[in-house]
């Protein structure tokens, strides 16, 4: 059973001051990545399955690069979305198309099911793809997306609506919310979040309680979370498990995690 009660609050967008902030921000968590490689080396390696890795809105895989390269030096076969600047689903859902036929590409190449990370806006199409082509997805992890739904979420809707159009018409707003916030029933989904998010509301980043969603609470920007070594650690951790062994990230089981991961779970309040 899902719960929606976080999802029917109103949403208000983060503070300016945060938004403000992210940029100096990016860049320090940046350069915290340079320290984090150390430690992160001892991170366990994947199995080899096929990682599909989507970028935020405007952006393209320049962005993803080191994101990329550190799941690579983890044994996982990563591939770049290959779509361009994010631009949106578009009007006539064209970028959805393409995105799952992407990820059909790759199932159908490789033979086994492709984990889907996705920033911001990535994330949001992933969690929509794995609606449409569950059998072809291993599971999804989304850094910072926009999965509620709400318009007013974020600081950038007007931006959004310039470049890609309105996100729906006004009388389909609330099944669009409804369509969006509903996670997938047959594919894990994990959100990695950070309450303070200068770009998109913390709480319009957080999966509804249901049998297969978790959330990850990290210290990061908006646009620092493709840079973070701690959200690195956290996506390693979730590539390792199966569908068939999927479980819930646990904070709690050691002193170091208690520190760098502020919640997990649906206990984020």
């Amino acid at each position: 059973m899902i719960d929606g009660k976080e999802h029917t609050m109103q949403m208000s967008r983060p503070a300016l001051p945060l938004a403000f902030l992210e940029p100096g921000r990016a860049i320090a968590e940046i350069s915290l990545l340079q320290f984090g490689k150390v430690p992160l080396r001892f991170v366990p390696g994947g199995d080899g399955h096929p990682v599909l890795v989507c970028p935020g809105f405007m952006a393209s895989d320049t962005s993803t690069a080191p994101l990329r390269r550190f799941l690579e030096s983890k044994n996982y076969a990563v591939h770049p979305w290959e779509l361009g600047a994010n631009l949106g689903p578009g009007p006539d859902g064209r970028t959805m198309n393409d995105l799952e036929r992407r990820v059909e590409t790759i199932y159908a190449q490789t033979g086994r099911k492709v984990s889907i990370v996705g920033w911001s806006l990535g994330g949001a199409l992933a969690r929509e793809i794995a609606k449409r082509i569950p059998d072809a997805i291993r599971q999804v992890i989304t850094l910072g997306s926009p999965i509620s739904g709400d318009v007013n979420s974020t600081n950038l809707a007007w931006l959004y609506e310039s470049v890609a159009g309105p996100i729906a018409s006004p009388g389909e707003i609330d099944n669009y919310r409804r369509r969006l916030q509903e996670p997938p029933t047959q594919v894990p989904s994990t959100a990695i979040f950070s309450k303070t998010d200068g770009v998109v509301a913390w709480r319009s980043c957080i999966e509804p309680k249901a049998p297969l969603t978790d959330n990850i609470e990290v210290y990061a920007s908006h646009c620092g979370l493709g840079f973070n070594p701690f959200v690195y650690y956290a996506i390693a951790d979730r590539l390792l498990l199966s569908r068939d062994k999927w479980s819930r990230f646990d904070r709690a089981s050691s002193a170091w995690r208690r520190l760098a991961f502020p919640s997990s779970g649906h206990d984020y309040h």
